[in-house]
Parts: structure tokens; sequence; C-alpha cells
């Protein structure tokens, strides 16, 4: 049995009595966009979300429409033999992780 002169005290605490609270997180700081700044109805946009997608697609078509592709293809092809190597072997590296 240990010796009560030997136990460790647990330092004094200074909190609140909100923060004694079961459960209570009022003592966290919220981001102002979570604190109700968005309009009612609204919901915070996830992955996968409809409206998400619409803008991407928005944007891939309008990308598409406007820039020229083959002059960025052009600037985007590798810049020696050893780049290209370097990228081969990245891209066989990125594979070896996939799940297929």
């Amino acid at each position: 049995m240990p010796d009560k002169s030997q136990q460790q005290q647990q330092p004094s605490r200074s909190t609140s009595q909100s923060q004694q609270q079961a459960g209570s997180t009022d003592f966290q700081s919220k981001p102002a966009a979570q604190q109700g700044d968005q309009p009612q109805g609204q919901q915070e946009m996830g992955e996968g979300s409809y409206e998400a997608t619409r803008d991407y697609q928005k944007n891939i078509k309008d990308y598409l429409d406007k820039a020229d592709v083959n002059s960025d293809a052009e600037k985007a092809k590798p810049r020696s033999e050893q780049e290209a190597r370097e990228l081969e072997q990245a891209e066989r590296e990125g594979k070896s992780h996939s799940k297929e």
C-alpha cells in the first residue's frame, strides 16, 4: 500500500462552471463560418454535393471552350529523357499503391 506522502496530487484547475458541465462545449470557440453566418435552409457543402459537381462541370466546360488545350498539353510534356523517365517511375510508384 503506497504511503500517503508519496501520492501525487492533481494540480488545481481554473475552469468556469460551464466547462465543468457534462457535454458542454461552450468554452470552445467556433470559427465564424460555423456560428450561424449561413442563411437559414442552406447546408454546408461536402464532398459529392450536387452544387459542387455542377460548378466543376461548368468550370471544365469553360476551360475547354476558352483555353488552348493543345498548347497546354505541349507545355506539359517532359523537357528531357531524364524527366520522362522520372515521370514514368513516379507513375509506376503511384499505381503500385492502388487497390486494383
